[in-house]
């Protein structure tokens, strides 16, 4: 039952049975999705309308979130909220920042959003880690909701759920790049908008017939990357063109590219999902400290002739980007446009304007 303080007693139920109680906040309904946890320390608002997260319940690691509240627009990455639920060790009631609109309890509540706090956290992310994300639920005490019977996200095509219907741009005096947007994080379009391009949005199932354009990024974006079979055509058609057009990827983007390839990808236990994940570039040595959310990976050996690995994550071997020998092609696993996390690898982008300026 809500008290005037909006206590609602609830719990977080997972797939194997395990419960982890705690008291309800946000829209205070039952909610389910994929189970994830994010280790950063910053970027809650960015994290929680992060079109990535699309189907999932998301637990923050660091113990106190909502202290600086929910400020202006400007912080999404996407027009709304994207994550199913959010999972809490203990929520600040107030917040403190002069430029904030509401409190993080009121945002998630006016967005349709149920968050759980109270929840060790600590206990729940090693669970996670030591028997793989897997499905959940949010529910209230009150809730005659039945037996656990939560839908898989991983089996939709989530991409079209958050990607635009209609072709959208934003001119500059730079290159034109068509942005394929598969669920892309606006602070992707800011880092091309800021290098002088002019973006193309595009629908990430644009047949690019009736564009004219001088390179091509292919956005992050939730789920399976196999369930992009409709982006994963189209990229291949570009990347067999005699002539094909310089093209990059990010996140999402990157297991696009190699699948279009005819490379393979496969799911990790339970992800990257921080802004402390150290990667090195194999071709210079140098390591940067990266953002991450991603629950795919390429396989390194599935990479076909032509194709090499770029970078490779320090923590457990993965492949963080892969680079086409002759061709203009090359992706990343992290995100260099960051937001939130360090900027170590904003780089990216320039490396890829100088492919896209050097091929007009």
């Amino acid at each position: 039952m809500t008290t005037s303080n909006g206590d609602t007693p609830g719990y977080l139920e997972l797939q194997d049975g395990s419960i982890f109680r705690g008291k309800l906040f946000g829209s205070r309904e039952s909610t389910d999705g994929e189970v994830v946890f994010n280790t950063g320390m910053v970027g809650y608002v960015e994290s929680l309308t992060d079109p990535s997260y699309r189907g999932q319940i998301l637990t923050f690691t660091y113990p106190l979130i909502g202290n600086y509240g929910v400020c202006d627009r400007e912080l999404f990455e996407s027009g709304n909220v994207q994550v199913k639920g959010a999972v809490v060790s203990s929520l600040s009631e107030q917040c403190s920042h002069w430029e904030a609109v509401s409190s993080l309890d009121e945002f998630l509540g006016n967005e349709g959003i149920t968050g759980i706090e109270g929840v060790d956290t600590r206990a729940l992310t090693k669970h996670l880690r030591q028997k793989g994300t897997m499905l959940g639920r949010i529910v209230r005490e009150d809730d005659d909701i039945g037996p656990f019977n939560v839908e898989d996200p991983s089996l939709k095509d989530l991409v079209s759920e958050v990607s635009p219907d209609k072709v959208r741009v934003t001119k500059g005096e730079g290159p034109r790049i068509a942005l394929i947007d598969c669920g892309a994080k606006r602070s992707i379009e800011r880092s091309l908008l800021e290098r002088g391009c002019s973006v193309i949005n595009v629908p990430y199932d644009h047949p690019f017939t009736d564009l004219e354009y001088d390179g091509v990024l292919i956005s992050n974006g939730p789920g399976d990357p196999m369930m992009c079979r409709k982006t994963i055509a189209n990229v291949k058609r570009l990347m067999e063109m005699d002539d094909p057009p310089p093209m990059a990827g990010i996140c999402l983007g990157n297991q696009i590219m190699a699948l279009a390839a005819g490379g393979s990808t496969y799911k990790l236990p339970f992800g990257h999902r921080s802004q402390n994940q150290p990667c090195k570039d194999l071709v210079t040595g140098r390591c940067v400290i990266t953002s991450q959310n991603h629950g795919y990976a390429v396989e390194t050996s599935s990479l076909p002739d032509g194709w090499r690995e770029w970078y490779r994550n320090l923590n457990d071997s993965t492949v963080e980007g892969i680079r086409h020998e002759t061709l203009p092609f090359m992706a990343v696993q992290f995100h260099p446009e960051a937001s939130p996390g360090p900027t170590d690898a904003s780089g990216f982008f320039d490396t890829f304007l100088e492919v896209v300026s050097n091929d007009r």
